[in-house]
């Protein structure tokens, strides 16, 4: 399985305001909090943490059919700046984060050998749904997951290829 999420950082500086009262306890757990407090750019951890949870939540919601609001179900175990995993309700999802000056974006897969299997998928690829959820057909006409992300100037389509 696969998740990704991207953030376009001048559109999250210009519309979220994350030191506003409650924000941070309402999505980052205890542990994660301490993290951004000590790091030496808070802005960047809390789009860090909260991309990995956010493609860590995708995988989740096709394993479980369960959708809602639980980013602070999601725990991040923040091993440095671009991986670590990501721990909700005793399923474990690793990720791979690239930070940029323009963007942040991570990718969440329930094996971590499938981390070198990710690729990035050209805009003309068809993606097809079933119940709402993106797949690829590959050269065997066998489904393939496929995650998508988009916020501001930005769209990530990803899938394990192997």
């Amino acid at each position: 399985m696969i998740g990704n999420d991207i953030v376009d950082l001048a559109l999250a500086k210009k519309e979220s305001n994350w030191k506003r009262t409650g924000f941070l306890e309402k999505i980052f757990t205890s542990k994660e909090q301490v993290l951004i407090s000590n790091s030496e750019n808070p802005e960047i951890m809390v789009w860090n943490l909260w991309s990995r949870k956010e493609a860590a939540y995708k995988i989740y919601n096709r394993q479980t059919g369960i959708r809602g609001y639980i980013p602070i179900q999601l725990e991040c175990n923040y091993e440095n700046a671009d991986s670590g995993s990501v721990h909700c309700n005793g399923n474990i999802y690793y990720t791979k984060t690239e930070i940029t000056k323009e963007k942040i974006s991570t990718i969440a897969v329930s094996q971590k050998s499938d981390l070198k299997e990710i690729k990035e998928l050209k805009s003309t690829v068809e993606i097809h749904k079933k119940n709402g959820i993106p797949y690829i057909n590959d050269i065997n006409n066998a489904s393939k997951p496929v995650s998508i992300s988009h916020h501001g100037r930005f769209i990530s389509r990803v899938s394990i290829i192997d």
